[in-house]
């Protein structure tokens, strides 16, 4: 009767985890470039049980095979959903979108005033009044050098598919597109960027092209998650109730059937 308490509320901390992924991805269904998180279980290993000292059947010495229990559920491994989302139209010529895989190189700089290439898909960039091509938080985008972009303020920029920025007629700057051969040795850091972990393996051409006056939304689907979140709230509650039943009849046991 125990191991079933312990059963629903692994369930429990379980769905809570399911609930915090959903609740993070619709908060972030208007962020540009957003990928979508999700959540597995995993079974905890089937175990054998033993009756220990049980003298209701023969010798007590003898341990009584009761049977293979399994005690419940655990989380699993997060994963990232990295496919395209939407585009929109914004007629900004700095507001960038990619086609299929890829992701801009940024600078980015740690309270330490460290500096690391972060990656990511979100494309709404902003010139300075000092030339410097940056993201909304001002971290520096990167040229295929890996130096951050600088180009003339005062002259009209056009930027063409192949990333390059064209001022007067000439390429004054060409925006860096990464990819990477196996997205599993990517990780988040923050909410919209990603960093390469040990194992990643950049690839030497990539196919994405890059479009200026549009942006790429969120791959999430809002409809698709508030039923995931109910089915999420379901599970929970069951898994409630069932402790719930459980108290009861324990209560039964202790004080009702202990007088007897």
């Amino acid at each position: 009767m125990i191991k079933g308490l312990y059963t629903a509320y692994t369930g429990m901390i379980n769905e809570q985890h399911r609930m915090d992924v959903l609740t993070n991805n619709l908060a972030n269904a208007d962020t540009n470039g957003f990928k979508k998180e999700g959540a597995t279980s995993q079974s905890f290993d089937s175990m054998l049980a033993y009756k220990l000292r049980d003298i209701s059947e023969g010798d007590r010495r003898m341990a009584k095979r009761i049977g293979m229990n399994n005690p419940g559920v655990k989380i699993g491994e997060g994963y990232t959903d990295f496919s395209e989302g939407p585009m929109k139209v914004t007629g900004n010529p700095f507001d960038l979108a990619l086609t299929d895989r890829g992701f801009f190189a940024v600078e980015f700089t740690n309270k330490a005033g460290e500096t690391s290439v972060k990656y990511t898909r979100d494309g709404n960039f902003t010139l300075t009044q000092d030339g410097r091509l940056v993201t909304q938080d001002g971290d520096p985008v990167l040229d295929e050098s890996g130096q951050p972009i600088e180009i003339d303020p005062l002259q009209q920029a056009e930027i063409n598919t192949s990333g390059q920025i064209v001022q007067d007629g000439r390429v004054v700057a060409t925006i860096q597109v990464a990819d990477f051969e196996d997205y599993n040795y990517l990780e988040r850091f923050g909410e919209n960027y990603f960093q390469p972990i040990e194992g990643a393996r950049e690839l030497d051409e990539v196919e994405a092209q890059v479009y200026s006056g549009y942006l790429e939304t969120s791959n999430i689907s809002m409809v698709s998650e508030m039923v995931n979140m109910i089915t999420v709230s379901r599970a929970y509650e069951t898994n409630q109730k069932v402790i719930t039943t459980y108290d009861s009849t324990l209560d039964i046991a202790v004080n009702q059937l202990g007088k007897i």
